[in-house]
């Protein structure tokens, strides 16, 4: 059974930074896309970073050039490197992936979800 696991989430002040990680385990063949959405509330979820499996990447236009998102896959791993917050980057952030697992079945999973607070 495959497993995400999210961590790095936390509280920071606006213009901080802050590093998500979200690990795979289980019996896996490969990992397809992955990807980073964030829910703020009383909003809908929303797509924040893919990392396709040649390793490009897409961005929404409110992290451009202040969120990185890379990928280790011989831990199965992707990060979402955080810098110069602000408030509205508040939101719990979750990560997906699509896994190609024993008996050669392809599924989606999700991690738990991390709490991210930008506040002063």
């Amino acid at each position: 059974q495959v497993q995400l696991v999210e961590s790095g989430g936390g509280l920071v002040q606006p213009g901080g930074s802050l590093r998500l990680s979200c690990a795979a385990s289980g019996v896996i063949f490969s990992i397809d896309d992955m990807k980073w959405y964030r829910q703020a509330p009383g909003k809908q979820r929303e797509l924040v970073a893919v990392i396709t499996s040649r390793n490009s990447t897409i961005y929404v236009d409110s992290v451009k050039g202040r969120f990185t998102i890379s990928r280790d896959n011989a831990k199965s791993t992707v990060y979402l490197q955080m810098n110069s917050l602000k408030p509205d980057d508040t939101a719990v952030y979750s990560c997906f992936m699509m896994v190609l697992s024993p008996p050669w079945a392809r599924g989606a999973y999700w991690g738990q979800g991390t709490q991210v607070t930008v506040t002063s």
